[in-house]
């Protein structure tokens, strides 16, 4: 009998988590080491294309590049499409030219722009060869447009009607169109110059009478997206104005195609992972898949960046080598003060940025902001600064010792919460990404306030 944590099949990926099954994995690359086309077909066909795409990412370079050739013609273009960009190329050169032409034609225009658009010229070339006609004007179209733009994010299968038709002649149309994208959510109408005018849904126009005019039936939320609009722009529309799709228009105005939900969501994602990326100085396109010199390459100037901030604190700390040395127990107690203010300092700053991703954090409000993050610090370095008395008085028998402690968290945790704040908004008033940068500055202000305050107040107090 079967529990909540077993497959269902013994083909099927478990349900909890929705991770692979560690014994499909087995199986599959039993089924490669072995040679069974069949089977490795059949294991494969009741996956979704994102979970083979897992599963590749998740394997070696030489399994991974004989399950490809071995699947053969069964590949999958939404494969290609859910493929981590660091293997993707490595996909593209495995596949027999035959098959890469059969899986990109499955695919929306959206999707084949955004699986060309980082790859190297031959395999562009390569892809845009295995197009037809039609479509392939209108990937390159879109290639076109900036990148990160809202231009190479839509798809051109648009289905629009004129204003002045009715329910019974949207329907009639659908029915006998041949070429409809496979999912839609809207009828775009337009005027006679190709303008949207606005969006119908489907839902509306299947559940309304035929002779009503679609006009009638117009969603009030409607929002038109300008094909050189930045697609971090687009993501956040689609957020903040709850939108399904929305229509892309050219310069003049005119309909160049729609943005749909899930590719909004994408963008969302990947800001999310950028950002979290950012923060931890590993570069936006780190990756589990990148080989040691890359990941090597991208962490190495923000390490050399944290070895400048950790000098500087030492300087500081190098200006009271005397005290240091007369009170052993500065030595123990000093990074207790960084550490705090360290952390306090990342809270702060990660609130910040992602706040100012959502386009929570403006000019309206920064002020009270800031005002709430030095509070938050004042309250918290008081309460650490009662612990922290009590505890130099138990360990090192010295009331003035705790003073010192106390105070030095007061004022670290407070300059804490104002660095965390303040950083990231005068980073971005000069151009700087927040994200990118912020860390560094607010860890050494943490680190060299720290050290200060602390060592500062116990020269003073206890020499």
């Amino acid at each position: 009998m079967s529990t909540g944590n077993d497959t269902r099949q013994d083909d099927q990926p478990v349900d909890e988590g929705y991770d692979l099954d560690r014994r499909l994995v087995a199986r599959i690359l039993f089924a490669v080491d072995r040679g069974e086309q069949q089977i490795l077909g059949n294991l494969l066909e009741k996956l979704h294309a994102a979970d083979i795409a897992d599963l590749l990412e998740q394997i070696n370079s030489h399994d991974r590049t004989r399950l490809i050739k071995l699947y053969g013609r069964e590949f999958d273009g939404e494969i290609l499409s859910e493929l981590d960009d660091s293997i993707r190329e490595e996909v593209i050169a495995t596949l027999n030219p035959s098959v890469l032409a059969d899986a990109v034609r499955e695919l929306e225009t959206d999707d084949v722009v955004d699986l060309v658009e980082d790859l190297e010229e031959p395999q562009q070339e390569a892809i845009l060869d295995a197009l037809e006609d039609s479509d392939r004007v209108a990937v390159e179209q879109s290639l076109s447009y900036p990148e990160n733009s809202a231009g190479r994010l839509m798809q051109r299968e648009v289905v629009m009607a004129p204003e002045h038709w009715n329910v019974g002649q949207a329907i009639d149309y659908m029915r006998e169109s041949e070429d409809l994208p496979e999912q839609f959510y809207h009828m775009v109408l337009v005027d006679p110059r190709l303008r949207p005018i606005g969006n119908v849904t489907l839902g509306r126009i299947m559940g309304t009478k035929r002779e009503v005019p679609l006009t009638d039936l117009l969603e009030e939320t409607f929002q038109v997206i300008p094909a050189d609009q930045d697609e971090e722009d687009v993501a956040y529309a689609f957020n903040q104005y709850h939108l399904i799709s929305a229509p892309v228009v050219d310069g003049d105005g005119r309909l160049a195609g729609v943005i749909t939900i899930d590719d909004a969501m994408v963008v969302l994602d990947e800001e999310h992972e950028e950002d979290i990326l950012r923060l931890a100085g590993v570069g936006e396109e780190s990756s589990l898949a990148d080989r040691v010199i890359e990941t090597t390459k991208r962490r190495f100037p923000w390490l050399a960046v944290n070895l400048v901030t950790a000098v500087l604190a030492s300087l500081v700390i190098a200006q009271f080598e005397a005290t240091i040395a007369q009170f052993v127990a500065l030595a123990v107690l000093m990074p207790i003060v960084a550490s705090m203010g360290g952390n306090a300092g990342t809270q702060s700053l990660t609130v910040a940025v992602r706040a100012m991703a959502t386009r929570d954090l403006t000019g309206a409000n920064v002020w009270r902001v800031i005002r709430r993050e030095v509070l938050v610090g004042l309250v918290n370095g008081v309460i650490f600064a009662i612990v922290m008395g009590i505890v130099g008085v138990i360990w090192f028998g010295s009331p003035s010792l705790g003073a010192v402690i106390a105070a030095a968290m007061v004022i670290n945790l407070v300059v804490a919460g104002l660095a965390g704040t303040v950083i990231p908004v005068l980073l971005e008033k000069v151009g700087v990404d927040p994200a990118l940068a912020s860390g560094a500055f607010v860890t050494t202000v943490t680190d060299v306030v720290g050290f200060f305050a602390f060592l500062g107040l116990a020269a003073w107090a206890l020499l």
